[in-house]
């Protein structure tokens, strides 16, 4: 496994429960991990660790030093989870050339839908306020699938449902995944 996954999804895209079930295989560094970086939904675990972002707590810097200081531990893979790096994909590949990316696509509406259902504006961790309102959420979701897709076309990149067999097929470990969306897609550039 590499240093760092760079790991891109839109918010309601539901990449974070698809986070969770990545940082349970070993070898993941959950170290980013605090209660106050901790927010639930439902009957749901939404937000885990350290998120990068807009007025965030940690700013979407694409710094090595920078990124790390998330983390308590430094051993391990870090799953460096930000909405933003769907705009910085093509710096993040040549930047951070031996770490990986992975991204998440889930149609905008329903995305833009599942995130107001998740808690929206209320949402504790992270700080959504950077997007401003529901008219520039949704205006996000759309140009941040826009770039995930053309990243993922310009790199040959195969889509996948998440799947246990993904995870076994990509990380040779056996993660049971309990559910898998019918309109959530994922692929991994290593």
């Amino acid at each position: 496994m590499p240093k760092r996954i760079f790991f891109t999804g839109v918010p309601g895209s539901r990449w974070s429960g698809i986070a969770q079930t990545l940082e349970t295989m070993s070898g993941m560094n959950i170290s980013d991990r605090t209660a106050e970086r901790e927010y639930d939904h439902h009957s749901y675990t939404g937000h885990k660790g350290a998120y990068f972002g807009p007025e965030m707590e940690f700013e979407p810097i694409l710094d090595s030093n920078y990124i790390d200081s998330a983390w308590s531990n430094p051993h391990g893979c870090k799953l460096v989870k930000s909405h933003e790096w769907a705009y910085d994909l093509n710096q993040i590949k040549t930047k951070f050339p031996n770490d990986w990316i992975m991204m998440v696509y889930r149609p905008d509406m329903i995305s833009y839908a599942w995130w107001h259902e998740a808690g929206g504006f209320q949402i504790q961790y992270p700080n959504y306020s950077g997007y401003k309102n529901s008219v520039v959420m949704l205006s996000k979701i759309i140009k941040q699938n826009s770039s995930i897709l053309e990243f993922g076309m310009l790199n040959n990149c195969k889509w996948e449902y998440f799947t246990s067999e993904w995870i076994y097929q990509n990380f040779d470990q056996n993660i049971a995944v309990t559910k898998t969306f019918p309109d959530i897609l994922i692929t991994l550039i290593t």
